[in-house]
């Protein structure tokens, strides 16, 4: 027991000791502060929590300054802390899909076989670039008909002329006239068929070979699927692969029958996925389908999405909170935009402008409830205050790289 007495004593003086390091320089005025900080001063670090558990940020700075040319640069804005509600919202499961205006199949309109493939799964395609080439028996027979349409069309439109002139001297009768024009009219029309025929085959240029066949993209987009290899045989009925374009999707979230009359055609939504669950993706509510599924007893809400930085992919899982413009008896609270939070050291924070030009000064905040971009503060903020909500990441990475105002912090 004496020892164990011994070893707790030992650790205490080595606690002691660490405090009273931390604290030399300290006002002895801040001690009843640290013993019952205040929700401000535990937003502004300076409470027994952040000196005790996280005594390892305590270096870092609350204070930034930065030029006026690197604010616009960086594109700073601010907007004020107000006192609101959120909006309600109505969860919708469901996940990413294709817009099928922006997708197309790749196929060949005509029995062949593969000659060569140019495209290959998450390859980004042109509108009209080269992706296979088919060979296509009938693609020759077609084309050699055609040749010889207009060869035998031109013929009888030189033999009608030529009969024509003979006429002007009476050497030739008139019905001879007409009916080298007649068929000189046939063949011209049987040729622009062969041609019809050909342009639903999809023939393009001949590459050097009346049976080849060349498949080109029929809109921009990245490859998702391919079923090609060389040499296999095609048919119509064979899609070779896909296209979409991802530049904007689909949520296809499922809406329970009780909660119908809660939704309308272009209500705010923010979708969030399973595979990026700290991120939201703001959208608009544009369809909600006419028919219910018999068995889930639901009905498909189609939400459109802008794909930023290309994180959207098609399958994709999550859940789209969609607003439903109801009343609830909810107590107003402190409200910022999603986009002002960030984390430094795990924690929760926002960048308070001051007035000193160019200062910024870092709250730590407590955070409640959140719904379409928007996010309650139960603590660090005060009502008014101006928080930064673009270029965040400008002042984030000017804290951790230890860019002070040096007056202001002391």
């Amino acid at each position: 027991m004496r020892k164990g007495a011994c070893v707790l004593g030992f650790a205490l003086l080595l606690a002691a000791s660490g405090c009273d390091k931390r604290g030399a320089g300290e006002n002895h005025k801040d001690e009843p502060a640290k013993a019952a900080p205040s929700a401000a001063a535990s937003a502004h670090g300076h409470g027994e929590g952040e000196h005790g558990e996280h005594g390892e940020h305590e270096e870092l700075p609350r204070r930034v300054t930065l030029s006026p040319s690197v604010i616009t640069d960086a594109r700073i804005h601010t907007a004020p802390v107000r006192m609101g509600t959120l909006a309600i919202t109505i969860a919708l499961p469901g996940a990413i899909a294709a817009d099928p205006d922006r997708s197309a199949r790749i196929s060949s309109p005509a029995e062949g076989k593969l000659e060569e493939v140019h495209f290959k799964e998450g390859a980004a395609v042109k509108k009209g670039d080269v992706l296979a080439v088919v060979r296509v028996p009938e693609l020759g027979k077609v084309r050699g008909a055609q040749a010889a349409t207009l060869a035998k069309a031109k013929a009888a439109r030189e033999n009608a002329a030529r009969l024509k002139a003979l006429l002007e001297q009476r050497l030739t009768s008139e019905q001879a006239v007409l009916d080298a024009e007649a068929e000189a009219r046939a063949l011209s029309i049987e040729a622009a068929a062969l041609g019809e025929q050909l342009t639903a085959m999809g023939a393009g240029a001949s590459r050097g070979a009346p049976f080849l066949l060349t498949l080109r993209a029929p809109i921009d987009g990245t490859i998702l699927a391919r079923d090609a290899v060389v040499g296999q045989p095609v048919t119509a009925e064979h899609v070779l692969g896909s296209i979409a374009d991802l530049r904007e999707v689909w949520f296809l979230g499922r809406v329970f029958e009780k909660d119908l009359g809660r939704l309308r055609v272009g209500a705010g939504a923010e979708v969030e996925l399973n595979a990026y669950p700290t991120t939201r993706f703001a959208g608009s509510l544009e369809y909600i389908g006419q028919q219910i599924d018999p068995v889930a007893r639901t009905v498909t809400a189609r939400i459109h999405l802008q794909n930023r930085d290309d994180m959207l992919r098609i399958g994709l899982f999550g859940t789209a909170y969609v607003a439903t413009g109801g009343d609830q008896a909810r107590e107003p609270r402190l409200l910022v935009p999603r986009s002002a939070i960030t984390e430094i050291g795990q924690k929760p924070v926002v960048f308070v402008k001051l007035p000193e030009e160019g200062a910024f000064e870092m709250h730590d905040v407590v955070l409640g409830d959140s719904a379409l971009g928007t996010v309650e503060v139960l603590s660090g903020l005060g009502e008014g205050e101006e928080v930064v909500v673009e270029g965040v990441f400008t002042l984030k990475s000017a804290v951790l790289k230890g860019t002070i105002d040096e007056e202001g912090h002391h």
